[in-house]
């Protein structure tokens, strides 16, 4: 598959608060950049963390390990879970707050036998679906914790490559805190889409 024309997305285009930038975000593309050529996806899925928030990593203050969600917006965080998986944040808001967005599902759009690389022989709609497959998927490890996604570097944010034709809300997936919030949005329709049924409607 050809790599989809892709435009950088700039840091002034992000909103700056968090639960508009989780809904600004679907829709954007993700591209990886390997010695290779590029992977590419398109975000279907996020999720908001904000510092009053007990589900976020920020909430009780600035720790060696989520520096990096105190970047200013556009910039990657990256942490281990389980023993077993990366997840990848977009920090947001302005620098010192501790906030941001969790990527939880991309559909693939170019480089899938890279993905499937890090992913094994998987169908097309596992490749990126959950925030664990997202980050082996496009080989995201803690070395791209910190990284600026707003400019030319190994991971980066891309404009829309096509419309969302509607965006859904629901509360948040695999959290016990705050469990209630509906800061969840996702591409209604997609098959792409992590989660259960109901949550994906």
């Amino acid at each position: 598959m050809q790599p989809a024309p892709v435009k950088y997305l700039p840091r002034r285009a992000l909103p700056r608060k968090t639960l508009e930038l989780a809904h600004y975000l679907i829709g954007k593309t993700l591209v990886r950049e390997t010695s290779r050529r590029r992977i590419i996806g398109r975000i279907v899925e996020t999720e908001a963390y904000l510092p009053y928030d007990a589900a976020c990593h920020a909430f009780n203050g600035p720790t060696p390990r989520n520096r990096s969600l105190f970047l200013e917006r556009g910039h990657a965080y990256v942490y281990f879970i389980y023993g077993n998986h990366f997840m990848l944040n977009v920090s947001a808001g302005v620098a010192g707050i501790g906030s941001g967005v969790l990527l939880r599902a991309l559909e693939p759009l170019a480089g899938l036998d890279l993905m499937r690389q890090g992913r094994g022989h998987v169908a097309l709609r596992d490749l990126a679906r959950g925030p664990g497959r997202l980050a082996a998927a496009l080989r995201i490890t803690s070395e791209l914790d910190g990284a600026d996604l707003c400019a030319q570097g190994p991971l980066w944010l891309g404009r829309s490559i096509r419309s969302v034709a509607r965006i859904g809300r629901s509360v948040r997936i695999g959290i016990r805190k705050d469990a209630h919030r509906r800061w969840r949005f996702y591409e209604r329709g997609s098959p792409f889409v992590s989660g259960p049924k109901y949550l994906r409607g």
